[in-house]
């Protein structure tokens, strides 16, 4: 076996040879670095399984690379080049907006479930560009793009390997190249799947009807979907078509985060043993901090991980008095997460514009202030290659022990934010953060319920996801306290060069 130039583990290169076996059934030889076009038969469904720090995502990469290698073609939801019959393809697919751009964020072209059932249709002109940016086809020449315009779109692709980014870095709009949408006909080739422990059981059908050649990627310890009774799609898989990853790899030094996530599989464990176990971590590594107080700084950047819906509406509600925020308005800084883009049916290519620049369902976003008419906001998507737009904007803010939210700013339709100082450890599932702050009064009223989740207490679930979304520092937060901020809201981390122009949902006129 040809490995790529990275240094696996035994149970690692034994999967990476599992599924080049399987790869080879299909007709795609990962040694010999060539794929035949593709053959009728039987469906092959494989599930890599582990823990956080296991190396699932450096496997995955590395495999999605070899499939690179030999031939086979990266497809996503935002493009798909022109059918070929000896073509082979890959999807590489997560079940949410925050975990397909966790992925993305380290150099892997992922998409959603969800954006793979629909494809959009390019204008003829516009998709030479894509074709050309996707290596089947010369550099165009395009009336209206400079060849300094097509360079950044290459450049873009390169990074983000995503063909709408790279025409928006370009200086164009879906609205420019997208002309329709059309449902998925074809079955598909070869698909990966991460965070497949989020997968219901009606997904894990429709991704098998639609990929003869699947892979599962997930983590058996994290908190399965709400309809399935603690139940996970591999946990109904045979034997022989699932390998468990346990080597943790992530770092190369000891890492008390993981270390602390793994402890909870102790069956033995108490909630008390556990808190004690956090409390001793931290006299001897800073990487853990036994809190005293929620650190109202973080909250702005980092959201608190909560259990239960109205300690994420309390800790909202005091961050934003701490700051001073009136009620009718938002303050320049403040966190909000996109909770999903309200538009009727004829604006398609409008919320195409959006989720190009990195606004979708899950996104953080820091705001900016008040955009030049009514109902707009100006916005910093956290993480995009262009982060800067203004967009027609719903923010809601949660009140305690009140039904409705109250409403600041609202368009008549446009994307509906909701406010990202907390969120609850069930939302958290696929994000990641340097630092993360778990608020444990939650977990303690967790295990005093006494609940489980396919035999396992509850507060453990709860407690080994909302640790592994901590890449540098975790902070264990023991009281209901918050601490006085040290300093007003600001957007100075956030500054860039230019803005982004503004991107208008509620007409065909663009904001002025």
């Amino acid at each position: 076996m040809t490995l790529p130039a990275l240094t696996f583990s035994d149970d690692q290169a034994e999967a990476f040879d599992r599924v080049s076996a399987m790869m080879k059934e299909a007709g795609v030889d990962l040694d010999g670095g060539y794929a035949q076009p593709a053959r009728d038969g039987g469906s092959r469904v494989m599930a890599l399984i582990g823990k956080a720090g296991s190396g699932k995502t450096m496997l995955l990469a590395a495999l999605a690379k070899a499939l690179d290698d030999a031939g086979v073609e990266t497809v996503s939801g935002d493009y798909e080049g022109r059918k070929r019959k000896e073509r082979r393809t890959l999807a590489i697919l997560a079940p949410t907006n925050k975990a397909a751009s966790v992925l993305r964020n380290r150099g892997v072209p992922a998409t959603t479930i969800h954006r793979i059932l629909y494809t959009p249709v390019y204008d003829p002109e516009y998709e030479k560009i894509a074709e050309w940016l996707m290596g089947n086809g010369e550099k165009p020449e395009i009336e209206g793009l400079t060849p300094e315009a097509l360079d950044r779109a290459q450049g873009s692709f390169a990074t983000h390997k995503s063909v709408p980014a790279a025409l928006a870095a370009a200086g164009l709009r879906g609205s420019d190249f997208i002309t329709g949408w059309k449902r998925r006909e074809e079955p598909l080739d070869i698909g990966f799947v991460d965070e497949a422990s989020m997968l219901d059981a009606r997904q894990f059908e429709d991704l098998q009807e639609i990929f003869p050649n699947l892979i599962l990627f997930g983590d058996p310890a994290q908190l399965a979907p709400v309809n399935q009774s603690g139940a996970m799609v591999f946990d109904g898989m045979r034997e022989e078509q699932k390998l468990e990853l346990a080597r943790v790899h992530r770092q190369e030094a000891d890492n008390p985060i993981l270390d602390l996530a793994h402890a909870l599989a102790d069956p033995a464990l108490r909630f008390e043993d556990f808190e004690r176990m956090v409390e001793e971590t931290a006299r001897r590594d800073d990487r853990v901090v036994w809190g005293q107080r929620v650190e109202v700084d973080l909250m702005a950047r980092s959201p608190v991980l909560v259990w239960r819906n109205a300690t994420r509406i309390r800790l909202i509600n005091a961050f934003r008095a701490v700051y001073g925020a009136p009620e009718t308005e938002l303050l320049e800084g403040e966190p909000l997460i996109c909770d999903g883009i309200e538009l009727p049916l004829k604006h398609r290519k409008k919320r195409l514009d959006l989720e190009a620049r990195g606004l979708i369902k899950g996104a953080q976003v820091v705001y900016l202030g008040p955009g030049r008419k009514p109902g707009f906001s100006r916005l910093h998507v956290m993480g995009a290659p262009d982060p800067r737009i203004s967009a027609a904007s719903i923010v809601k803010i949660e009140k305690p022990d009140e039904e409705e939210p109250f409403i600041p700013y609202a368009a008549r339709m446009g994307a509906t934010f909701l406010h990202g100082a907390a969120v609850t450890i069930h939302k958290a599932q696929g994000s990641q953060w340097d630092a993360v702050q778990v608020f444990a009064p939650d977990l303690y009223a967790a295990a005093r319920a006494g609940r489980t989740e396919a035999g396992q207490p509850l507060w453990k679930r709860l407690a080994y996801v909302a640790i592994t979304r901590a890449q540098e520092r975790l902070i264990w937060v023991v009281r209901n306290r918050l601490a006085k901020p040290s300093q007003p809201l600001t957007v100075a981390d956030l500054r860039a060069e230019a803005p982004a122009p503004a991107l208008e949902l509620t007409s065909g006129e663009e904001e002025q």
